[in-house]
């Protein structure tokens, strides 16, 4: 019965996300239904839950810091101007590299930290898990930007 609450709540959740003008508010409810899927997925424990997610969440937030630090600047770049010369690319391949390895890090540390606090099968999972919350959102996202283009 925990299951199917949850589940509710998370798909009710993906409905409401894509509100137009309302960014701040969807990141969070996606967060939620994100904390509550992998709650459910991973089966996590109260105390499991406790001190999982202080530690995911640090990693989140390394992780989004290091790309908007390093990736998105990149990204940035090359849509603004396609033509860049071989020195700037140069630089940007190096930018990228140093994101690559600070983001390799970040999830050693992760999993070293998850080590100590929830089994080697739920760190495992959590990959699996992760992707298939991020095709639901996908799906979800792609669905109602079709119907909104639809009307």
């Amino acid at each position: 019965m925990k299951r199917i609450i949850t589940l509710l709540l998370l798909f009710a959740g993906l409905l409401s996300v894509a509100q137009p003008g309302q960014n701040g508010r969807m990141q969070e409810r996606i967060k939620a239904q994100k904390v509550a899927f992998i709650t459910e997925q991973l089966e996590l424990s109260a105390d499991e839950a406790e001190k999982f997610w202080p530690i995911y969440n640090n990693f989140d937030d390394k992780s989004n810091k290091i790309k908007s630090d390093y990736f998105r600047p990149i990204m940035r770049k090359i849509r603004k101007n396609q033509e860049v010369s071989e020195s700037e690319a140069n630089t940007l391949l190096e930018q990228m590299i140093e994101g690559e390895n600070k983001m390799h890090l970040a999830k050693q540390t992760l999993l070293e930290d998850l080590k100590k606090v929830i089994p080697a099968k739920k760190i495992i999972k959590l990959k699996a898990v992760e992707d298939a919350f991020n095709k639901k959102l996908l799906e979800r996202l792609k669905s109602l930007r079709d119907r909104r283009n639809k009307n």
